[in-house]
């Protein structure tokens, strides 16, 4: 949400795109209503049950000025990336993503975790479970490296400017 405000001020209402049926789903949604008073904004809730829903849940969204997108890091999002990122785009609404995947096929910013460091993280425990240790005796880790991207020509064929102090924070720019 605060990134979303750094390159959108002007952002009230914020269009949530998560989903009900996914376990995941739901804290994701129920976090961002959470700080979402905080930054003066209006949180709507958009399922990721299908295309259809998907496309004429974000056209409703959009005929108010104001808006904003933030995507949840679930399976149903990247199956629907493109979509999104097209109707994010169609719209001029500025969207963050969950993953660096999304700005490297279109989306105008990412924040999330790292997920080469996950991998490398996770190497370490398949070493200590083929050398005997139990897996349920391994600690549950969180992602401790997050990364920001932006996409430049994203945001060049948006009319969208970033204020400088979100490009200093960026660890990759696509142009």
């Amino acid at each position: 949400m605060e990134l979303l405000k750094d390159i959108a001020p002007d952002v009230s209402r914020v269009a949530v795109l998560y989903s009900a049926d996914n376990p995941a789903g739901v804290p994701q949604f129920t976090t961002i209503q959470a700080v979402a008073p905080s930054f003066r904004v209006e949180p709507i809730g958009i399922g990721l049950r299908d295309a259809g829903e998907i496309e004429r849940a974000i056209a409703a969204f959009a005929r108010a000025a104001n808006g904003g997108m933030i995507v949840t890091r679930l399976v149903e999002a990247i199956l629907h990336r493109d979509l999104i990122i097209g109707l994010a785009a169609k719209h001029r609404l500025p969207t963050v993503y969950p993953l660096r995947l999304f700005a490297a096929s279109g989306g105008l910013i990412s924040y999330g975790p790292d997920i080469v460091d996950q991998h490398r993280r996770a190497a370490g425990y398949i070493d200590r479970i083929l050398k005997g240790d139990k897996p349920a005796d391994l600690p549950v880790q969180a992602p401790t490296k997050y990364e920001l991207v932006i996409n430049l020509k994203t945001a060049k064929a948006l009319s969208f400017d970033f204020p400088p102090t979100v490009l200093a924070r960026a660890d990759e720019v696509i142009e």
